[in-house]
């Protein structure tokens, strides 16, 4: 068989790559296409204020910091100090400061001006909405003809790859919620609206469903917006995102994945934590997470979701050592706290909702009357729970496919997307957070950087030699 059929398809410089979707992942990648001297590319974003930005740089309040020391959230793998050099250019910092995000959003969206500014029209942006991608037929095998892709206006635009950076899906409604059954204004589906404290006394409750990093956002935007009441914040464990500490030494990193199980890996990181302390441990798998995915057989990942995730979230994704202070003050005034339960119910009472939840571990329900209730359980990757037309369309038509946990979207190691019969396609990748199925580590920078600078050199400048992709 000729190794070409199960090969990538490498672009050339005339090819024409769309990106869908202009938050970091996809402006990221379009960036480095340009910086490969590859293809040519339209980025589609369908919010100008999104664009380069995403939902996290672009909805932060400007108390809301980064949860990584600037030293390791250059955009650029190949110049690890240059958002450090941009920082102190402007005056805003260092290598060891936890940033705020509406600085790094404006970093990435001056990045992404550069580009398209010193492009000379090979980098464009086009505001709107993807509704729909198809193949193009036409007189080749049928993988390499390209794609039309329908704008929601009625647009269309040819090209010979799609990217899909569709960022994270909405959450979706907790179970034992109706917002329809709640009086206007109670539930609030986005945890960084700007309104979210609007209408609230210092006797009223908000009731936050869910107490990872999301909540940690809500929270301090309520408190940043003026509301002097209560915040119940909960989740199933009630478990909330640990602190960086300052000073802490640099982790060395494994160059060996652990063996074994789960048992085996919990294993290896208390043994670690007696030698660094617990922080140390987490980070030092950064290097092998990948590999340890990969090397994870389906079963095994799946008892990593249901059982572990939660613990390795809130000790993996740590907050700043300023915002934890916010937090822990919060909770030692009485006006935060954090409990693990599950909801049963939530009705009208009055303006207000009565909210039933029961406690873990015990039989009896508690009732707390809530002024609002906030949706803070995070992105979701679940395709066939979204109501996204570009995704419903893909999905219809067998373009792609769920990954086997439902993560986000089903892709090869090359990126591309797997289709419903199971076959890649090489005129759709997609990349960024919902490539998670296939990687799990790749929702924070570091690991987006690597991934979109992979795709765009392997686009780019790679060429068969013998047979072989190189």
């Amino acid at each position: 068989m000729d190794d070409r059929a199960t090969m990538p398809r490498i672009a050339g410089p005339e090819d024409h790559v769309v990106v869908v979707g202009g938050g970091f992942s996809g402006a990221l990648f379009a960036v480095n296409l340009i910086r490969h001297e590859g293809p040519r590319v339209t980025l589609i974003e369908r919010r100008d204020r999104q664009l380069a930005r995403g939902v996290a740089y672009s909805a932060a309040h400007p108390d809301h910091l980064l949860n990584v020391r600037a030293g390791n959230m250059s955009a650029l793998p190949d110049d690890p100090d240059h958002f450090v050099r941009w920082l102190e250019a402007h005056g805003k910092g260092d290598r060891k400061t936890f940033v705020p995000r509406t600085t790094y959003g404006a970093y990435l969206r001056e990045l992404l001006d550069r580009a398209i500014a010193e492009s000379n029209g090979r980098l464009v942006h086009v505001e709107g909405e993807v509704c729909a991608i198809d193949p193009v037929t036409g007189d080749g095998d049928g993988d390499g003809d390209g794609v039309t892709l329908t704008m929601a206006d009625g647009r269309k635009i040819t090209a010979d790859t799609a990217v899909l950076a569709l960022g994270n899906l909405p959450p979706h409604t907790p179970p034992g919620l109706k917002p329809e059954a709640l009086p206007a204004g109670v539930y609030c589906a986005d945890p960084w609206a700007a309104d979210l404290a609007e209408g609230l006394g210092a006797d009223d409750t908000v009731v936050l469903i869910g107490t990872g990093l999301t909540a940690i956002d809500a929270a301090l935007l309520l408190d940043a917006q003026g509301f002097a009441g209560h915040i119940l914040a909960t989740s199933r464990r009630g478990l909330s995102p640990r602190r960086h500490v300052d000073g802490a030494p640099a982790h060395r990193g494994v160059s060996d994945k652990p063996q074994g199980g789960l048992t085996d890996l919990v294993r290896h990181v208390r043994a670690r934590t007696e030698d660094g302390g617990w922080r140390a441990a987490v980070d030092e798998l950064r290097p092998v997470t990948q590999m340890l995915w990969a090397a994870a057989s389906q079963d095994l990942r799946s008892r990593f979701l249901r059982h572990l995730r939660p613990y390795w979230d809130v000790h993996r994704h740590r907050l700043a050592p300023a915002v934890a202070d916010r937090v822990e003050a919060l909770v030692a005034t009485g006006r935060l706290t954090f409990a693990a339960g599950k909801i049963v119910s939530a009705e009208a009472d009055g303006p207000h909702a009565k909210l039933t939840w029961r406690p873990r571990g015990k039989t009896a329900t508690v009732v707390t009357h809530a002024a609002r209730i906030v949706n803070c359980t995070g992105p979701q990757g679940d395709l066939l729970r979204s109501e996204e037309p570009l995704v419903k369309h893909l999905l219809a038509t067998g373009a792609i496919r769920p990954d086997p946990l439902r993560l986000g979207v089903d892709v090869d190691a090359q990126s591309r997307a797997i289709r419903r019969d199971g076959t890649p396609d090489d005129r759709i990748h997609c990349i960024g957070p919902m490539t998670r199925g296939g990687l799990w580590e790749v929702v924070a920078v570091p690991d987006i950087r690597v991934q979109s600078w992979d795709l765009a050199r392997r686009l780019s400048n790679a060429q068969w030699v013998g047979g072989e992709g190189l």
